[in-house]
């Protein structure tokens, strides 16, 4: 009884939004170049969502940029378009990532 409970519980989190984003994130390879926390190559994805905090449309205007790439918003360094992720998985990633405050 006690490993049923115990499996139930880790496919719960499993499943959840949350894992399943840093799940799509590691995925996609987006971890290379951000993390949570801190700068890597690019902002963290809390520095992202604090600038795009107040902005109605940010989760739009954020898969849109994951997916065509773009410079000059956080400095010189360009992020490479990602046009092969799905739009479930754009939106997925926006999403988790706005909510990384």
């Amino acid at each position: 009884m006690k490993n049923t409970l115990l499996l139930s519980l880790l496919l719960a989190a499993a499943s959840s939004p949350a894992f399943a984003s840093i799940a799509l994130a590691q995925k996609y390879t987006c971890t290379a170049c951000h993390a949570t926390d801190r700068k890597v190559v690019g902002p963290s994805y809390q520095d992202i969502a604090r600038r795009y905090a107040a902005d109605k449309g940010a989760e739009a205007k954020l898969a849109a940029r994951i997916k065509a790439g773009g410079a000059g918003s956080w400095g010189p360094v360009p992020m490479p378009p990602n046009p092969a992720i799905p739009d479930a998985d754009l939106k997925a990633l926006s999403k988790w990532i706005l909510g990384q405050k």
